[in-house]
Order: C-alpha cells, then structure tokens, then sequence
C-alpha cells in the first residue's frame, strides 16, 4: 500500500502477527515444565500461532477494499490482472527464496535424503499447490511456516471468484445490505466445503502425529487445516472490509472503546486455550478458537480504523517498520532458528534443568537476526518486485 492507503490500525495487527507467531515458534524450543514462575505466561504465548488467523483476516479485509469501492459505486470489477500481477509481486520472489533456502537447508545441515518425494513437496511449494494433500503440506523440512502461504495463495483466488457473482447482481438490487448478504452466503459456502474436505479426505491413522516429524503432524492437522476452512478466516476479513466502506468515517471515542475491547477479549484467548490442544480447535474443527479470535480481530481493524487515539499509538514508528518487513519476518524465522538449534543443541537451553536464562539469549540473538535477514529480503528484493509491479499496473 501507498502511504495514503494505509488503514489505520493494520500496521499494528500486521506487526502483532509475525511477532506472535515468531514467539510461538521461540516457546517451542524451550520446555515448558522447567520454567516455574514464567509457565503459565510462556504456555499462553505458545498460542503465537494465533497470528496465522491475523493474517488471514487483515489480507482479507485490506484486498477486499477496491472490491467493494467499486461494486458500491456501480463500477466494473476491478482489473484483475492488476490483481494477480501485485500479489504475485509481493508474495513470489520472497517466499520463492526461502523456499529455496528451506529446501538446501533440509538436504545439507539438516541431512535429509534428496528422495523423489522431497522434490515432489519442494515442486508443489513453488507450485503453491502444497495446500491440497498432507504429503505435501509442508513443502520443505528446513521452513516449516510456509505451509500457510498456498493457503492464503487459495483465498486470494477465491476472494476474486466470490466477487464475481456479487458484481453479476443487478445494479438495481445491489445495495450494500444485499451485497453483505450474498458475502455471508460465500462464508456459508466456505464452511460447508470445509466440512466436506474434512469428511472425504481424512488422512489414515499410519505415522500420524507430531513424533513422526513434519509430514506426521500434517496429517494431525489435516483435515481440519484446510484451504476452505481458512478462507473463511480470510473472508470475514472480506466482509469486515465491507461494512468499513458503508459505516461513517466519523472518529469517535466508542471505536477506541470498542477496539480496545476486541483486542482485549482476542489477547485473552490465548492463555484460555491452554490446557487444550494447541492449535485451539473452533467451530467446525476451524483452528485458532473460529470463529471468536477471528471475529475480534476483525472487528478490532475495523474500529481502529475510526479511533480517534488508539490506532495513533499503536501505529508506532517500530510497529511501522515491523509490518513493512513482517512477510520477511514469517518467512524467515524458521531457517534462523531451525540453523541455529542444529550447529548449537544447547543455544535455546534445551537439556538443561534450568533453560530460561540461554533460552532468553537464543531468542534475543535470534530475533535479532531475523529481523536482519526480513529487513534485507525487504530492502534487497521484495520493495523491487512491488515498485515494478505499481509500475507496470500504473501504465495499464
């Protein structure tokens, strides 16, 4: 986005969501049961993963946006080769990379066997096609986060699909309560094909679970992780883009009410779900407490969108700089820690009967370095892809 298009607020959910899953995966390389007094806040913040959800809601909502600008105002679909042409630019050659980096990662330090099926997983991956079956779900072994990004590859094809019929209701029905309707009716359908996945294709019982490595604990999350239940994670993102282009711009003091209350009531989640299992199974089996966690983050952007203080606080300098670089961030955080754990076992304080003191200091160090690592896949690559990207659309 243009400086001029930012939504206030989204800075701040962005940059929640990469630091919330960065923390996930920093809790996991330590043991818990040998942190006494720090437990139950280390335990709730294991529930990092819950960022994947904030990113799927805020691209929903901020790629939504033209979608209704123009339905509203009885224009055309927007181009949608300008569509695929920015989220190419933006989400290829970064994830292309790490991809990469994953996969060399996996059959050098890591010493896994280059077999037909890792090529397969790494081909399906550059494919974004990893999303449809639990032998590929995670493309490589040295990168696991990627697995989300087919996923979201998916709802951004969806989204413009579920547009398509909205804009081919006729001008003189189409209001916006009529609009947001037909939306719900896409969020139905969403959820109807998510329990349909996960009743055809249930993954067997041989090798499944987390002791059996990543392609194990992909068909412990399969089928419940699955393209169609994640778009309806992405598609109330959609329609909360949609009641934000209907409501009064007005900034008011109830929406910094209303959006602390959401972020309150979403951060308070995380240490509700502990003692369940991790991945905080919702409605339908949804991950990340669906659709409550979700529904509140949303309503959160909306809300912080017309906040009269709030939103200027959290949009901080450092909040800026961090959702600039956050894709780099997610995409990157597993090869450091992962190359980190592997030349040193004892940097984070595993085996030790009292962690906590190297485990502060891995994950000071590590952090560093992925910060490092985004700001540089930002400044090097990614803002060269996106400028040419605006350019060529610009032209068009």
């Amino acid at each position: 986005m243009q400086q001029q298009d930012r939504v206030a607020g989204a800075d701040f959910l962005r940059a929640t969501a990469c630091l919330l899953v960065l923390i996930h995966h920093l809790v996991l390389r330590i043991d818990l049961n040998k942190t006494e007094g720090l437990q139950p806040a280390l335990t709730a913040l294991r529930f990092g993963n819950f960022g994947v959800a904030i990113f799927f809601i805020l691209s929903g909502f901020l790629l939504a946006l033209p979608f209704w600008h123009s339905l509203d105002a009885g224009y055309a679909m927007p181009d949608l080769r300008t569509y695929v042409l920015r989220r190419a630019a933006r989400i290829v050659p970064g994830y292309w990379v790490a991809l990469t980096a994953g996969f060399i990662l996996s059959i050098t330090l890591l010493g896994h066997a280059l077999t037909p099926e890792l090529v397969m997983r790494y081909a399906s991956g550059l494919l974004f096609m990893s999303q449809w079956h639990w032998r590929t779900f995670f493309p490589v072994e040295g990168n696991g986060p990627l697995w989300s990004i087919s996923f979201e590859v998916t709802s951004y094809v969806l989204l413009p699909l579920g547009f398509l019929w909205l804009f081919a209701i006729p001008e003189k029905r189409r209001t916006p309560l009529i609009t947001r309707l037909a939306w719900l009716a896409i969020i139905a359908v969403a959820l109807l094909a998510h329990e349909t996945f996960r009743t055809l294709v249930p993954p067997d019982e041989i090798d499944r679970g987390w002791q059996y490595g990543m392609q194990g604990g992909a068909k412990e999350w399969m089928p419940n992780y699955n393209p169609f239940g994640f778009f309806a994670i992405f598609a109330l993102g959609a329609l909360a883009a949609g009641l934000h282009t209907i409501l009064p711009r007005k900034r008011q003091i109830l929406f910094d009410i209303i959006a602390f209350a959401c972020l309150v009531i979403a951060a308070f989640q995380l240490p509700l779900s502990a003692g369940g299992p991790w991945e905080a199974y919702g409605w339908l089996g949804i991950p990340y407490v669906f659709p409550l966690f979700p529904l509140m983050t949303a309503i959160a952007l909306v809300a912080l969108s017309r906040s009269t203080l709030l939103a200027a606080l959290l949009d901080n300098a450092f909040v800026r700089f961090t959702a600039t670089v956050s894709f780099g961030i997610y995409i990157w955080q597993d090869i450091v820690l992962t190359t980190m754990q592997t030349i040193s076992p004892a940097i984070f304080g595993i085996g030790k009967d009292t962690p906590l003191r190297d485990w502060l200091i891995g994950s000071a160090l590590a952090t560093t370095i992925v910060f490092l690592l985004a700001s540089l896949s930002y400044f090097a690559l990614e803002r060269h892809a996106i400028r040419r990207a605006a350019r060529i659309t610009r032209k068009n």
